[in-house]
């Protein structure tokens, strides 16, 4: 069978991931890569392109970074041009067009960061770990005009432990993405795999992460609190206020799920590395923290800095 192909479509460092097993794989061509615009970043807010283009412009790829596919025929025909069969789409950023789809002869395909039908939409690693799920995974779809509504190519699973956070469950999940492209998705491409269609009775919707969920509410329950911190390692960061200043908190333990001793928000234990704070229900102990306007820090070196006591009061 000759070389297949294919159009990337990806922005982050998700889809560096499974464009380099692409770039890789002797069975695909690579012929061209859409990738979002550069955009400011840093203290200076210098134009900063995107993790997949820095990838493709090393690879000596044709790329192009356009603010929308949608109505932009210049950029549609630049694409058609590369007579791509599929178009593997991974973390691109932009909805696309059904006639953007019929373009390439086996339509388009995504990894998505969830075992779908669960967690559809813009944040299924967060909103994972935000729930307490005991498993996550990704899976290979084709695209369809509803949002993460297409049939099921094939999927990777993994157990969650209770202390994994966003950023190593994206590692993880990056590598089985590129996994799947490298046997399903040849699969499908050769005719010896059809899709299933999902369970519409069992989806739930990832929304886009808001900044104002960042300010934690001691009400909550310790397992909450700390699924919150360990879903949002990724952005925007969870916080509590401390002496009027945001005091932003990095990293948990829960230790108990049950006991209360204080009121809630109250310090009820200061430990040699650490603190425990009185939650809603059960008590949360706090390991790594940064205070405003200074760098990231464990609890013992934090400690060394503050007066903390037993019943001092975050908000």
């Amino acid at each position: 069978m000759s070389r297949i192909r294919l159009c990337f479509l990806g922005t982050p460092e998700f889809a560096v991931t499974s464009l380099k097993a692409l770039l890789d794989d002797e069975h695909f061509e690579v012929v061209g890569v859409v990738t979002q615009p550069d955009r400011p970043a840093g203290r200076k807010l210098q134009l900063t392109p995107s993790p997949v283009k820095v990838l493709a412009i090393s690879r000596g790829l044709k790329v192009l970074s356009p603010e929308s596919l949608k109505q932009n025929e210049l950029i549609i025909d630049s694409i058609r041009l590369w007579n791509a069969e599929v178009a593997v789409v991974v973390a691109f950023g932009q909805i696309l067009t059904e006639d953007f789809m019929k373009i390439f002869n086996f339509g388009a395909v995504n990894i998505h960061g969830s075992i779908l039908p669960r967690w559809r939409g813009a944040a299924p690693i967060q909103r994972a770990l935000e729930a307490g799920d005991k498993e996550s995974g990704v899976t290979l779809q084709k695209i369809v005009k509803k949002l993460d509504a297409g049939d099921i190519l094939g999927i990777r699973r993994l157990s969650l432990d209770e202390n994994i956070n966003a950023q190593e469950l994206h590692d993880q999940l990056a590598l089985l993405g590129a996994d799947l492209l490298r046997v399903e998705l040849m699969d499908y491409l050769r005719g010896n795999l059809a899709g299933i269609p999902q369970d519409e009775s069992q989806v739930t919707v990832a929304k886009k992460i808001d900044k104002r969920e960042a300010e934690i509410q001691w009400g909550k329950t310790a397992s909450e609190i700390h699924n919150k911190v360990r879903a949002f390692v990724m952005g925007p960061g969870t916080f509590t206020l401390w002496q009027g200043k945001k005091l932003k908190i990095h990293k948990t333990k829960v230790v108990s799920i049950s006991a209360q001793t204080k009121d809630v928000g109250c310090i009820a234990e200061i430990k040699d590395s650490s603190f425990v704070i009185q939650c809603g229900t059960g008590h949360l102990e706090i390991l790594e923290v940064q205070p405003e306007s200074r760098n990231r820090m464990s609890s013992e070196d934090f400690l060394k800095g503050q007066s903390l006591k037993t019943g001092a009061v975050f908000q």
